[in-house]
């Protein structure tokens, strides 16, 4: 079996295409698809064991897949690990900014280094990557970036150092697709929210007792999938978004909008879009079931 995803299926085929965070949760997930619609997929993160199960996945599908051990916070490692990409591959046609983390915590409890940790992961590795794939590559032959964000439009509370971050790259994102787009790079972003994914499982403590209630908070009653994820991401890289630039996309069932005053009533008619043929149910969420 392989990936069904709804896109044509040589839509990237002799296309490089980078996933930061490639060897678990939505990265995964972005990359199994990518592969299924040609793209040679370059899977980037910091442990080793992660990536190389997920290359072995793509190849086993029928895909194509390397991969490359690199801590996104350093600045020197990552310009060797791009050029290293180049070298090897050739141009960079994409890039998926996938990766980062997070705990759970009021800021009140947050010191300098935690703060300071989780920012420098989830926006400055960020910002170091998209350089040096514009840099290096795309300033000379176009490209697609798609960066990750959150739902952070009201605020993060309890994860006020992501929340900060996640609206530094939600910035980063508009400034890098005014000033690149003249070497025709396009730069976009999605806004996950309450995804079913394996990071579910990296809580505890009182996140851990929430999880399975958060679908309660979204109009459309449930969590979204991976899968859902990746066809925006998917889409923001092809073709057809290429006059799509600077937009950030939400894909969290409408739970950004509207207050708690409002009372959400029963949903129907909104099964969720199931095309990775290789996802896993979270923990936390079959303990529910």
């Amino acid at each position: 079996m392989t990936y069904q995803s709804i896109f044509k299926a040589d839509l990237f085929t002799g296309q490089t295409i980078v996933v930061t965070g490639g060897g678990s949760g939505i990265g995964r997930c972005t990359a199994h698809e990518l592969a299924a619609l040609g793209a040679r997929v370059v899977l980037v993160g910091r442990k080793m064991e992660k990536l190389q199960e997920t290359a072995a996945e793509i190849i086993a599908d029928g895909g194509q897949a390397l991969w490359q051990v690199c801590d996104i916070r350093d600045e020197d490692k990552v310009r060797d690990t791009v050029a290293a990409v180049i070298s090897e591959c050739g141009p960079i046609h994409g890039l998926v900014n996938n990766a980062g983390g997070q705990y759970p915590s009021p800021l009140a409890a947050i010191n300098q280094k935690g703060f300071e940790t989780v920012v420098r992961t989830n926006l400055v590795g960020g910002f170091l990557v998209a350089r040096e794939v514009f840099t290096q590559s795309m300033s000379r032959t176009g490209g697609r970036i798609v960066n990750m964000l959150a739902d952070m439009w009201g605020g993060m509370p309890g994860m006020g150092h992501s929340g900060a971050a996640r609206a530094g790259m939600d910035n980063f994102t508009k400034t890098a697709a005014f000033e690149w787009a003249h070497a025709g790079v396009t730069v976009n972003a999605v806004a996950p929210g309450w995804i079913a994914s394996s990071g579910m499982d990296t809580y505890d403590g009182a996140m851990k007792a929430i999880i399975p209630k958060l679908k309660d908070s979204v109009p459309l009653k449930r969590l979204g999938s991976e899968a859902e994820v990746s066809a925006a991401i998917v889409f923001l890289l092809s073709p057809a978004a290429a006059f799509i630039n600077g937009a950030s996309l939400r894909i969290d069932g409408g739970a950004s909008l509207g207050s708690g005053a409002w009372p959400l009533p029963p949903a129907k008619n909104n099964a969720a879009f199931e095309g990775f043929h290789r996802a896993v149910t979270p923990d936390i969420l079959k303990a529910k079931d």
